[in-house]
C-alpha cells in the first residue's frame, strides 16, 4: 500500500493536533499565567516610567574653559547609578521601578547652539554639583523641554523631519578614537589643539532659519548582557568581552614548540597600541549607549547638507583598526517597493519623534539593543569646547562664575 504526501501530512498532522488537544488542559493554564505576569509588569513598568520627575538642565558656557575632556570624564561618574531595585519583588515586580538613565543633548535652533542633560529630578543636585566642580565657570539652569516647541505631526504643521540612530561599527570593547588620542588629554595651545566635537558644532552653527537638529546620547550604567559562553544560563559584562577581544588580538595560544608565548612580540607597533587602548577601557566605567539625532525643518526650507551632516556626525571619532560610530535605522527606505504608499515611512518619522521625546532607549515603548562606550569615550563625544570651538552661535556667559552655589550638596 502506498501513501502519498498528502494523506501523510494530514496523518501527522491529526496526530500533533490530537496531542495538543489533550494536553490543553496542562499547557493553557500556563500559558494564560505567563501572560497575565507579562502584561501586569508591561503596566507596572509603564506607569513607573509615566510617573517618574525628570528634569532638562541646560548648561551655558563662559567664553573660555581652560578644561581638558577628561574633566567631563571625571564628571561622568555621576551618571553610574548601578542601583536597579532594593527589594526585587516589592520594588520591580509591585512598583515597577528601573534602572535609571541619562541623556546628554545637544540642540541648535537655526544655528543657535545649546547644551542640555536630562536627568531623574532625585539626581539634580548631584548632577548640578559634580559639573560646577569640573567647570566652576557654567551656569546651569532648569528649562522647559524644547521638544515641545517643533508642532511636528500637528494639524496644519508644515513641520517635518528626517531622522537616524547609530551603532557601533566594531565590538563594545574596542574603544572609538577618544580624546587621548587626540592629545587632548594635556591643556595644550588652543591654536594647536584639534578637538573632534567642533566639526559637529561648526556645522549645528550653520543650520538656517526655520529649522532644528537635535543630537541625544542616552546613558545608563552597562548591565551583563552578554551569554557566557559554554554555560546554559548566566550573562557577562563588556569587561569580559574585552579581555577576551585583548586575548584575540594578542594571540595568546598559539604556542611555540618550546611551549612559549610569542604572541606580544608579534604585535606591530599598530596592533600594540590597540591593545593599550582596549586595556586602558576596560578600567573605565561603562556605560549602555544609544544615540539618536533628528533634522526638524519647515518643508519650504529643507537642506539636504544637514542631512549629509548628521551621517557624517561621528567620523573624526573612527581610526583604522579601532571602533567607529556610523548611522543605523534611518527615516527613509532604499527602494520605493519597501514602502509604496509613504505609510511606514510616516510611521518611522512617528516613532523617532515620540522616541525622542520620550527618551525612551532602554525600555518600552521604544526599547532597542544599546552598545557601550566607556567614560572615556563619552567624554570625547559630548564635553564642553574651549576657545577652539570659536561658533559665534553658542551663547556664552558674560561673567565668569566664581564658585559653585552654596546649597549644593557636597
Amino acid at each position: 500500500m502506498v501513501i502519498n504526501f498528502t494523506t501523510y501530512f494530514w496523518l501527522v498532522f491529526g496526530l500533533i493536533w490530537d496531542m495538543v488537544f489533550k494536553t490543553a488542559p496542562l499547557w493553557v493554564p500556563l500559558v494564560l499565567i505567563s501572560f497575565v505576569i507579562w502584561l501586569w509588569f508591561y503596566y507596572i513598568r509603564a506607569v513607573w516610567l509615566l510617573e517618574k520627575p525628570w528634569v532638562l538642565l541646560e548648561v551655558r558656557l563662559p567664553k573660555v574653559i581652560d578644561k581638558t575632556p577628561h574633566a567631563m570624564e571625571v564628571a561622568m561618574s555621576v551618571f553610574y547609578q548601578i542601583r536597579d531595585h532594593g527589594n526585587l519583588l516589592i520594588d520591580s515586580w509591585i512598583k515597577g521601578e528601573t534602572r535609571t538613565w541619562f541623556s546628554l543633548e545637544f540642540a541648535s535652533y537655526s544655528g543657535d547652539i545649546h547644551f542640555y542633560i536630562r536627568t531623574d529630578k532625585f539626581f539634580k543636585n548631584m548632577v548640578e554639583s559634580q559639573l560646577y566642580a569640573q567647570y566652576p565657570g557654567i551656569e546651569i539652569f532648569e528649562v522647559e523641554d524644547y521638544v515641545d516647541n517643533v508642532p511636528y505631526n500637528l494639524p496644519g504643521s508644515d513641520w517635518d523631519l528626517w531622522g537616524t540612530d547609530y551603532k557601533l561599527t566594531g565590538p563594545d570593547a574596542l574603544p572609538i578614537k577618544t580624546y587621548i588620542d587626540y592629545g587632548l588629554d594635556k591643556i595644550v595651545d588652543e591654536e594647536n589643539k584639534v578637538d573632534p566635537l567642533t566639526a559637529l558644532l561648526e556645522h549645528l552653527g550653520t543650520v538656517g532659519p526655520d529649522q532644528q537638529v537635535w543630537i541625544q546620547i542616552m546613558v545608563m550604567a552597562s548591565k551583563d548582557r552578554y551569554k557566557t559562553e559554554g554555560k546554559l544560563f548566566g550573562k557577562e559584562g563588556w569587561t569580559a568581552q574585552g579581555k577576551k577581544l585583548v586575548e584575540k588580538l594578542m594571540g595568546r595560544g598559539d604556542k611555540k614548540k618550546d611551549g612559549e608565548d610569542f604572541g606580544e612580540l608579534r604585535l606591530s607597533p599598530g596592533e600594540k597600541k590597540i591593545v593599550e587602548s582596549v586595556e586602558r577601557n576596560l578600567t573605565k566605567y561603562g556605560f549602555d549607549c544609544g544615540i539618536r539625532s533628528l533634522y526638524l525643518y519647515t518643508r519650504p526650507n529643507f537642506t539636504p547638507l544637514n542631512i549629509v551632516g548628521l551621517l557624517g556626525a561621528f567620523k573624526p571619532y573612527t581610526a583604522n583598526g579601532m571602533n567607529g560610530l556610523k548611522s543605523d535605522l534611518k527615516t527613509s527606505f532604499n527602494y520605493p517597493w519597501q514602502d509604496p504608499f509613504g505609510w511606514r515611512l510616516a510611521r518611522r518619522k512617528r516613532q523617532f519623534f515620540d522616541g525622542y521625546r520620550r527618551r525612551s532607549y532602554f525600555y518600552p515603548p521604544y526599547k532597542k539593543k544599546p552598545f557601550v562606550l566607556s567614560a572615556e569615550e563619552l567624554a570625547t563625544i559630548y564635553h564642553f569646547p574651549g576657545q577652539v570651538a570659536g561658533t559665534p552661535t553658542i551663547p556664552k556667559i558674560e561673567s565668569k562664575r566664581a564658585v559653585p552655589p552654596e546649597n549644593l550638596p557636597v
